[in-house]
């Protein structure tokens, strides 16, 4: 993990999301579907319990 946030804090920023998207488009559709549903509501900070019942008051 340490060389991959090595690798990621000498690029640009957008070139380093650049890259990263590249990697997760090859990632994600080999994951099953729990899984990258977990990893989106990790990237956004937010569990997915906190998310549902925030829908329930709309």
């Amino acid at each position: 993990m340490e060389e991959i946030e090595s690798i990621i804090n000498r690029m640009d920023p957008e070139e380093a999301l650049a890259a990263i998207t590249k990697v997760l488009g090859t990632l994600l559709p080999s994951l099953g579907e729990e899984v990258r549903s977990q990893f989106l509501w990790d990237l956004m900070g937010e569990s997915r319990g906190d998310k549902v019942s925030s829908l329930v008051h709309l």
